[in-house]
Formats: C-alpha cells, sequence, structure tokens
C-alpha cells in the first residue's frame, strides 16, 4: 500500500522534538512490551526524548538525516534517521539508526516511505550502501527483509542491565530499497 498523499516525508525541523519524542516513547512502549524490561519502559520520558532529539535536530550534521511522516490532519506519526555508519567490521558506509511509526498508523506504508526517503537521504551523501541494527526478536525484523535487506550479523549487547541480541539487516546497495519502495504491503 502506497502511502496516502496527506502523508509527507520531510526533513525534521528543531519544532519537531516533542512530536518525534512522542512517537519514540509510544512506539517502544508498543513494540519492546515483551522483549525489553517493564521498569526500562516505564521510565520512558518523553520530557527526555524531547530534550535529546532538540539537541540532534539543532546539529546541522545530525539533522541532515532525520525525516519525519508528517500528516495533515495529525501532524508528526513517523520519523527515522541515518548516518554515516558506526564502526564494525562490516562494511557498509550508512546506517539506519531509528525508524519508527506511531502505532495506529503502521500498516499504511509509512515506514516504506520513511525507508526509502533515508535511503535516498544517505545515497545523496554518497553512502551507497547501509545496514540497521534491530532486536532479534522483534517482530517488525521481517519489514527490512520484505525491503530486500539481507541478515548479516548478530551480536549480544548489554543494555538496561540486560544482554540482548541483535541482529544487523543490511543493503550492499541502497538501490536496492528504492526498487522496493513502490511495492504493494
Amino acid at each position: 500500500m502506497l502511502v496516502p498523499p496527506i502523508v509527507c516525508i520531510r526533513p525534521g525541523r528543531p519544532a519537531d522534538a516533542a512530536s518525534i519524542a512522542g512517537v519514540y516513547v509510544e512506539s517502544w512502549r508498543s513494540a519492546y512490551a515483551a522483549l525489553l524490561p517493564d521498569a526500562m519502559l516505564v521510565r520512558m520520558s518523553a520530557a527526555n526524548h524531547t530534550r535529546d532529539w532538540a539537541g540532534q535536530l539543532a546539529r546541522k550534521r545530525s539533522a541532515d538525516g532525520i525525516f519525519v511522516a508528517d500528516l495533515a490532519s495529525h501532524g508528526v506519526i513517523g520519523f527515522g534517521s541515518c548516518g554515516p555508519a558506526r564502526p564494525t567490521s562490516l562494511p557498509h558506509a550508512g546506517e539506519i539508526f531509528t525508524l519508527y511509526v506511531a502505532p495506529e498508523h503502521q500498516e499504511r506504508g509509512v515506514g516504506r516511505a520513511l525507508l526509502l526517503r533515508l535511503a535516498e537521504g544517505l545515497m545523496d551523501r554518497g553512502m551507497g550502501s547501509a545496514l540497521v541494527w534491530v532486536l532479534s526478536r522483534n517482530p517488525s525484523r521481517f519489514f527490512y527483509e520484505a525491503m530486500g535487506g539481507r541478515k548479516i550479523a548478530d551480536k549480544q549487547e548489554r543494555l538496561w542491565n540486560g544482554t540482548f541480541r541483535q541482529t544487523a539487516y543490511g543493503w550492499e546497495d541502497l538501490r536496492l530499497i528504492r526498487a522496493r519502495g513502490g511495492e504493494d504491503d
């Protein structure tokens, strides 16, 4: 399914920080309820995340890789961020750091449109390949496979007083995302 024309995928702005933080916290609590400690999810604060996102959006280099899905009648309903890949032994130039859609707006093509825009943003910055790390038990990982991502690595990471398995999905050629971007869900 294609994104309805009333959803605009655009660069994030400093004024979007609170909306991004709201989607972030809401999405984490929904997606990770059975995967992460309840206490950690309950402690998440939209106010704290608003400060974090405001800082990122204020920095030109970071802000260049933040995009939002803006629904005309609702405001920001999703967002994603990307940039140069963090150091790993993997050869991918870019990385998708975040991609979240408010639970009530999922399964409508918004995530697909955001991923496409993130891939275009990386390609615009000269990065033709990318990866994304996801919790290995997160059912949303299948979205990345549907968008042409290949499982390329696993790692154990210590987070929030626990150890969690993460899986990397990668695209050697980001044009593969563009090729999948127009397909129906």
